[in-house]
């Protein structure tokens, strides 16, 4: 059975991802640390201790080929990647083997110029229009994998 595995620290999108893995029959799990624990009905919880990485890490030990994760970490979308795993973000972009390693390099060098003392914009208030998108695109890929499964 395939899996919605969310990386739910600070996910906008909780509620949008369990909807739709009822709407498609998938399984959902909601990984979080003590500082974000949450439990929403229709979602299984696993809930990790803080640190660095830890959700990531029971993330992508939990990932089988063709699971659907939902998180906004790079790294964790390419090992995603490479466990053959499906990965979006909360805006409905799709990780892909295309767009991958310019988004870590984009993210290494943004790391770089915070460690020189440069500040960056940060993200644009969320929108429902963003909703909207990750739901679309969210449905689409979750048709996609159910055509691979069959």
């Amino acid at each position: 059975m395939t899996t919605i595995l969310v990386d739910a620290d600070g996910c906008p999108v909780v509620e949008e991802s369990i909807k739709i893995a009822f709407q498609y029959g998938f399984k959902c799990v909601l990984i979080c640390d003590t500082a974000h624990e949450m439990h929403r009905d229709g979602a299984d919880t696993i809930i990790v201790s803080k640190g660095a990485d830890a959700v990531d890490f029971v993330l992508v030990n939990k990932v089988q080929k063709n699971d659907i994760v939902v998180t906004q970490d790079y790294g964790l979308a390419a090992m995603v990647l490479a466990k053959r795993g499906f990965a979006i973000d909360q805006n409905g972009r799709y990780y892909t083997e295309e767009n991958i390693d310019q988004l870590l390099y984009a993210r290494h060098t943004a790391q770089k110029v915070r460690m020189a003392g440069g500040r960056l914009r940060g993200p644009k208030k969320r929108s429902k229009e963003s909703n909207l998108k990750f739901e679309e695109n969210m449905k689409s890929l979750c048709e996609k994998v159910m055509m691979l499964n069959n």
